[in-house]
């Protein structure tokens, strides 16, 4: 870097895309197009999007009792979520945290 070999690369200092859609097999890819384009999601990403907003939820609450219940939900979610993935639910929490922090670099 300090030779500036990075400089002048194409892309620089635009926003990463993350629309790359490599990882889906080429028969899929028209499909998951058009239901993205609806606005649909997979089960795993809405879940996701839920439990996010449940955190948030949980983080503003003062009533302990309310807290006790949101976090029983969240939970339960957690636990679905690693049944969707077919894995613990705690590695999500893990790879969330780690895209936090490579997002806020």
């Amino acid at each position: 870097m300090g030779e500036g070999a990075f400089e002048n690369l194409a892309g620089a200092g635009k926003p990463l895309s993350f629309e790359d859609d490599s990882f889906v097999p080429e028969d899929l890819k028209l499909a998951f197009r058009v239901l993205k384009n609806a606005g649909f999601a997979p089960p795993e990403v809405e879940l996701k999007k839920e439990i996010m907003n449940l955190r948030d939820l949980i983080n503003s609450i003062d009533d302990d009792k309310q807290r006790l219940k949101k976090l029983r939900e969240l939970d339960f979610k957690l636990a679905k979520l690693g049944v969707l993935l077919n894995r613990p639910p705690y590695l999500e929490e893990y790879e969330d945290r780690l895209w936090e922090k490579f997002l806020s670099c």
